[in-house]
């Protein structure tokens, strides 16, 4: 178990929320691999899930703007470590 939660609410940095909803999909992959679901048929749920997510509480200019900034991560190759980590 974690120590205290600090008086703003974050752990490393991050929202006690964010937090607990990473360790809940967390949970869920590890399930899904365990059931031999294949990592393409994962992701593809989690980001169908994560685009309605989005769908829900944002207009289409701020979900493009996610969208563009998970690309940007992406080409950067900060996604793999680096630009020459290649997969």
């Amino acid at each position: 178990m974690a120590g205290p939660m600090p008086p703003d609410g974050t752990l490393d940095g991050a929202p006690a929320d964010l937090s607990h909803a990473g360790a809940v999909v967390d949970k869920a992959i590890e399930f899904m691999i365990g059931q031999d679901i294949s990592a393409i048929a994962i992701a593809s749920a989690l980001l169908g899930g994560a685009l309605g997510m989005l769908s829900r509480s944002m207009d289409d200019a701020g979900i493009v703007q996610v969208l563009e900034n998970a690309l940007a991560s992406v080409r950067s190759g900060e996604l793999r470590g680096g630009p020459d980590d290649r997969h």
